[in-house]
């Protein structure tokens, strides 16, 4: 009885201690550890996705060797379902039906959460502060608060695991502060090592679907050009592709500012197209025509922001 006290005392010290540590870094600072943290650990656990709406509860698990990393969600509930995030594709697999969609996108981002590569400039449009610590998942964390500076993206919060620095829980705020999105952990643990599922190995003998199975080009070579973006976001990838289910070609952008990503959409006019202004829980959207042609942009932004963007498309004129 006296070793399990001396051991609860000591690991209670030990969390003070890194809490002291950690007390005396920059919020910035803690969320650089946080990136690095989910790049280079190998950590599995349950977590809970409340996203439009609804409520999902999958196993979770991140592996690493190499610097090359690998992210797997495991349905609990029908319909099942697994999905694998390698660096250059996300691959859902569907056990029921024995059919596989891979999607091949350009740019890999962390199931959990969105982060910047780097932080220089962003001061200009989020402010970084630390307002208290909870337990999460029985683990204490700092409470990492994420405030726009302007009316074109959200407000965030991460609890930050004061330990190993992983985020036990994300919350999405829209303008009128409430909750549109959270990602909380239930339980984590962190592994010496997990293994890699061999994707390649898994598509044999499956009904495979791939969608976005197209190299990014420059955006020079793109129909249309952006006469305004709110400051901090940046190109991403362009892409022309043809939309599944049609044979109509649309070119694709992809904007980010590290935390927020929007798309802009330009395709020929069609048939029964929805103009203006819709929204779907945490997605705004904003289509409006331009000649023969019909702009969409879309993202996890305020409604100003995608129609500021769309309001600011025309179509390249220097195009040979």
């Amino acid at each position: 009885m006296l070793k399990v006290l001396s051991f609860v005392l000591s690991l209670t010290t030990a969390y003070a201690f890194a809490a002291e540590i950690d007390a005396k870094q920059s919020p910035e600072h803690s969320l650089l550890k946080m990136q690095q943290a989910m790049k280079h650990l190998n950590y599995q656990g349950t977590v809970a996705f409340l996203r439009n709406g609804k409520l999902n509860v999958l196993k979770y698990s991140h592996a690493s060797t190499n610097g090359a990393g690998q992210e797997r969600l495991v349905s609990l509930n029908s319909p099942l379902r697994e999905t694998i995030r390698d660096a250059d594709k996300v691959s859902c697999f569907f056990p029921e039906t024995s059919k596989v969609i891979v999607d091949h996108r350009p740019a890999a981002r962390s199931f959990l959460i969105d982060l910047p590569e780097q932080l220089n400039g962003l001061e200009a449009y989020y402010q970084f502060t630390f307002s208290g610590e909870e337990q999460v998942a029985m683990l204490p964390a700092r409470i990492l608060d994420i405030s726009p500076k302007d009316r074109y993206r959200y407000a965030r919060r991460i609890w930050i695991d004061i330990g190993q620095y992983l985020p036990l829980k994300v919350e999405v705020y829209d303008r009128s502060g409430n909750t549109i999105e959270q990602v909380v952990f239930t339980e984590l643990e962190v592994k010496p090592s997990l293994p890699f599922i061999d994707v390649d190995s898994a598509l044999l003998d499956k009904e495979v679907e791939r969608i976005h199975n197209r190299q990014p080009m420059s955006f020079e070579t793109a129909g249309f050009v952006l006469k305004q973006v709110p400051g901090g976001f940046r190109q991403q990838f362009f892409v022309q592709m043809t939309m599944q289910g049609s044979n109509r070609p649309v070119e694709h952008l992809l904007l980010s500012d590290g935390f927020s990503s929007v798309s802009v959409y330009l395709e020929n006019k069609g048939a029964n197209i929805e103009l203006g202004a819709r929204s779907t829980d945490s997605v705004n959207a904003y289509s409006r025509i331009i000649d023969d042609h019909v702009v969409t942009v879309m993202g996890e932004v305020p409604e100003e922001t995608v129609r500021y963007i769309a309001e600011g498309v025309e179509l390249r004129t220097d195009i040979q």
